[in-house]
């Protein structure tokens, strides 16, 4: 009988590294399908001529780099993505904060108000941005219309919320917003239910209030929480392009145009392959990078 137990486990010891390679296979051949082959596909045609509706294909080597870096559209786009990312994570921390603060205490009715600030995250983004277009169209607009109701603009001077640069870029980075506040709040809401209730009680018993519990207590323990909420937004908003391609396309006059809706817009409404694919390459060790120092604070955070 003892014989026969070792001779099972054995075999299990010996399936087990067959097994977890079987469990794992669908994922890594996900990541491959949808990732990686992508990425390849990127890498090959940055360092080529392809272009839609030609068979030729020549190795360029980095001429695609140097033409799009020289590129006043690429450096305008560059601009606005660090200014879109930046102005986004600024409103979306501060945002979460307060709702993670409010949503942590039980109250009457706290379910349903977390299921309606999940909703924007939840509901496809295309729909509701295609929504927002409406709020902020330039003739039907609800937000004009009450403006004008409250005598605050004239009826026939009424701002274009998508046709003026400034606006435009307000407007993108604010619905941006919107979408993005209510998954770093559901981060930042993790983060402050994982803090010892014993370190906030003992705080308000040495005479400490909402202000000083918050800024000297709550948020230095919650760095590491608050940095990796930062670098998923902020990865999630360098790389977001289906906000800006649904309200502006870019426009006005690339006021709004980012490095991945220039990226598709060279590549495939311009039809040239290979500088779309060498801005989007141009992403990765932009992305890389971020990441990086990002980790590396939360880790020191964490240490700390």
């Amino acid at each position: 009988m003892a014989v026969a137990t070792g001779k099972i486990k054995s075999m299990g010891a010996a399936k087990s590294p067959l097994l977890g390679f079987a469990m794992f296979s669908p994922a890594i051949l996900y990541i491959v399908l949808v990732i990686g082959l992508p990425f390849v596909m990127a890498v090959f045609y940055a360092f080529s001529d392809a272009r839609i509706g030609s068979n030729e294909l020549h190795f360029v080597g980095l001429e695609n780099f140097r033409s799009i870096i020289q590129s006043p559209s690429f450096q305008k786009s560059l601009q606005n993505s660090i200014v879109f990312t930046i102005a986004s994570q600024v409103i979306v921390m501060v945002c979460a904060n307060i709702l993670a603060i409010a949503l942590e205490k039980p109250f009457r009715g706290r379910g349903l108000v977390r299921f309606l600030i999940l909703l924007p995250w939840v509901a496809p983004v295309s729909l509701g941005t295609i929504g927002w277009k409406w709020i902020l169209d330039s003739i039907y607009s609800v937000i004009t219309w009450v403006l004008v109701w409250l005598h605050l603009v004239k009826p026939f001077d009424t701002p274009m919320w998508l046709g003026e640069p400034r606006l435009a870029m307000t407007s993108v980075v604010l619905v941006h917003c919107w979408r993005l506040i209510p998954f770093s709040t559901v981060i930042l809401l993790a983060g402050r239910t994982a803090i010892p209730k014993e370190i906030p009680e003992a705080a308000a018993i040495d005479g400490a209030g909402f202000w000083r519990t918050t800024f000297q207590i709550n948020l230095p323990m919650m760095k590491p929480i608050i940095a990796v909420a930062l670098l998923f937004g902020t990865i999630f908003t360098f790389t977001d392009m289906t906000v800006v391609y649904i309200l502006t396309a870019g426009g006005p006059f690339d006021s709004t145009q980012t490095l991945p809706s220039f990226a598709f817009a060279t590549g495939i409404t311009g039809s040239d392959l290979a500088a779309g694919a060498a801005v989007s390459v141009f992403l990765v060790p932009v992305l890389v990078l971020i990441a990086y120092l990002m980790l590396r604070m939360a880790h020191r955070a964490e240490m700390a």
